[in-house]
């Protein structure tokens, strides 16, 4: 059964039949009308009909079927204690906010519980839960099996049973999982599907399982939401982060997901990111439930506004401070665009998702303008001007709050007291303050901005960044001669990652001033070797801080951090016994009845054969011993005083 597309315009939530403490609740939340897929859904699921719903992502379909599940289940006379909905969610991240969102809705309701279940949770936490009783449950696939054969969860009572983003779980490989929920449900549960696409295991889904079920497309001109501004980018993969850097510097933006292709990527970008200013974390598939929790809402309080995060991770993300993603790594999937780019602009906010593409990648970008059916238009390249600009501007703003808000009287005492000293004038103090604040504030990376000029015009525009500063081979190569010559107050330290792990400088010099609480001046020569690097530090190093150090990770390798051996190994001692050593070496290696030929040697001579003469034994010697090697060397002639063997 197919439904038309379009729902009545200027449609409201009271003519949706929702009960009035649904109504007051939406509009409490600013609701105003109905989304397309929320008007043409929720009136087949308060009649207990199955839906098939087809929508883009953040056009509203969790309050499409959580109003109704709610409506239907203030109508009942009894309320049972077992669950009367379950909603089945590919991730945790969005179990959490489909439980948010019943929990806002039903937030007038009496004696309404939501209990969210998923992986990575302790299972008491859960069970207490279900024993207390929950009307709806929100969980993952894997975790709602867990509990089924358990026997801790009852579908005895379940009226309705919702798969949230099925195209999603089909991915993640949940659809055994799926398949085997629903053959658990009662063959009278009302059965709601949504998805973004509809491939077609889950079109086999829909036709196994629902009864006579109304499909509903909400279709639109592209698969992307039209309050998305979407831009893209042409980098070349050497120059992506200062590429970021700038686009960080100019572009005014409130919180921010970047996309990266793989968990090592996210930690290491975000790690970089830290590393030249800015409040950046990682959010992937290795990081702990309770710490996920913790960055998500460290993004909604303003704590942090960088998000380092894969594409199932970020799955269902919903922080409204969210006004910018950027595919720092570009998807190779279209899909898996549309669903990045949808964590902005939702429910009719205005967003801005920037796209970075290399020259080999443009195939790729054709494909996403192809799938969306709409062109991204170019960005052009921040200028440094626009970057002091931008960056002006922001201490204009902090000026002008501390001149509204702040009491100033004891601080313009602080200035007349350096005006006196310095006898300078107000002018001249206000300069150097306003260096001073500029030069704590500037990020690492952005301190040395240069202008590309006319490079541009001899490359593919855009391809070129101006901030990209080619190496000097030549201080490189004066840099590697004089590792040894450092300065008195500093050590040299092993760390085991190297050119094989794709390390530069700039990432050993920022894991070790962001996790060892380090300054620049702290921090010496640097040499990136295949397999290992050499760093100069203090000598005075704690060694606390060196304890952290060893497990800080770069490029997925802990540091692993400890002294050079070949600088402890310097000393005279070390030497001699090297020597010594080697002269041990050759008389084992010479033959019992092998003869030598006398040699002259100089006064030198006799000095460094001394020093290869074998270290004799500590042991007492018997007197027939002693006698035995007395005629030894009476035998062996002048060659023993000449130190020969």
């Amino acid at each position: 059964m197919h439904d038309p597309s379009h729902p009545t315009p200027h449609q409201s939530f009271a003519q949706l039949d929702l009960p009035d403490a649904l109504i007051q609740a939406v509009t409490a939340l600013g609701y105003e009308a109905p989304s397309p897929i929320q008007a043409a859904t929720v009136p087949h699921l308060m009649a207990g009909d199955d839906v098939v719903g087809q929508a883009q992502t953040g056009t509203g379909k969790t309050a499409a079927f959580a109003l109704p599940i709610l409506g239907r289940w203030l109508s009942r006379s009894d309320h049972p204690k077992a669950p009367y909905a379950l909603i089945l969610t590919p991730t945790r991240e969005l179990a959490i906010q489909v439980a948010e969102a019943f929990a806002r809705y039903g937030q007038a309701i009496s004696n309404f519980q939501v209990l969210p279940i998923y992986g990575g949770q302790p299972f008491r936490g859960q069970l207490n839960g279900l024993k207390r009783g929950a009307q709806v449950v929100v969980g993952t696939p894997g975790r709602i099996i867990d509990h089924l054969k358990r026997g801790t969860l009852d579908l005895s009572a379940l009226q309705t049973l919702v798969l949230d983003e099925a195209d999603e779980m089909l991915k993640m490989g949940f659809v055994d999982d799926v398949e085997s929920v629903l053959a658990k449900a009662p063959k009278a549960t009302q059965i709601a599907l949504f998805s973004a696409t509809m491939p077609a295991p889950i079109r086999a889904i829909a036709k196994r399982h629902l009864k006579h079920p109304h499909h509903i497309t909400i279709e639109s001109k592209t698969t992307t939401a039209a309050s998305i501004h979407q831009r893209y980018w042409m980098v070349s993969g050497l120059h992506k982060l200062d590429a970021l850097t700038r686009l960080l510097e100019v572009e005014p933006f409130d919180a921010m997901i970047v996309f990266a292709r793989t968990k090592i990527a996210t930690e290491e970008l975000a790690h970089r990111l830290r590393a030249r200013g800015f409040s950046a974390q990682a959010l992937n598939g290795d990081v702990p439930q309770g710490k996920r929790e913790q960055l998500v809402e460290a993004l909604k309080s303003g704590q942090i506004d960088l998000l380092v995060a894969t594409d199932v991770a970020a799955r269902g993300l919903d922080v409204e401070r969210i006004s910018h993603v950027v595919n720092y790594d570009i998807p190779h999937d279209t899909e898996a665009y549309v669903h990045r780019i949808g964590r902005t602009g939702r429910a009719g906010r205005e967003g801005q998702a920037i796209l970075f593409v290399a020259p080999r990648e443009r195939h790729l970008l054709r494909a996403i303008e192809k799938a969306t059916r709409q062109p991204l238009s170019e960005m052009t390249m921040p200028t440094v001007d626009d970057v002091h600009a931008q960056r002006n501007e922001r201490q204009l703003e902090r000026i002008r709050h501390v001149l509204e808000q702040d009491e100033l009287a004891m601080f313009q005492e602080k200035v007349l007291h350096w005006q006196a000293q310095a006898e300078a004038s107000l002018l001249d103090i206000a300069a150097a303050l306003a260096k001073l604040a500029e030069s704590a504030t500037v990020p690492p990376a952005s301190a040395g901005l240069k202008e590309a000029g006319d490079r541009s015009t001899h490359r593919h525009k855009g391809q070129v960044l101006a901030d990209h500063l080619r190496p000097d081979r030549g201080s490189d190569r004066r840099r590697r001669s004089a590792r040894r010559h450092q300065d008195d107050d500093k050590q040299t330290y092993w760390v085991g990652v190297g050119h094989n792990q794709g390390v530069q400088p700039g990432h050993l010099v920022g894991a070790i001033a962001n996790e060892g609480g380090l300054g620049a001046q702290d921090i010496g020569k640097v040499l990136i070797k295949d397999r290992f690097s050499l760093v100069d530090l203090p000598r005075s190093l704690d060694a606390a801080v060196l304890t952290q150090l060893k497990q800080v990770k770069v490029a997925g390798v802990a540091l692993n951090i400890r002294p050079d051996r070949d600088q402890r190994d310097s000393s005279p001692s070390r030497s001699a016994h090297k020597g010594r050593s080697v002269g041990a070496k050759s008389k084992d290696q010479s033959s019992p009845g092998s003869k030598r030929k006398p040699q002259p040697t100089s006064q030198p001579n006799q000095t460094a054969a001394k020093d290869r003469r074998p270290k004799r034994s500590t042991r007492p010697m018997s007197r027939a011993q002693k006698k035995a090697g007395h005629q030894r060397r009476q035998s062996a002639g002048p060659a023993i005083k000449r130190g020969k063997p």
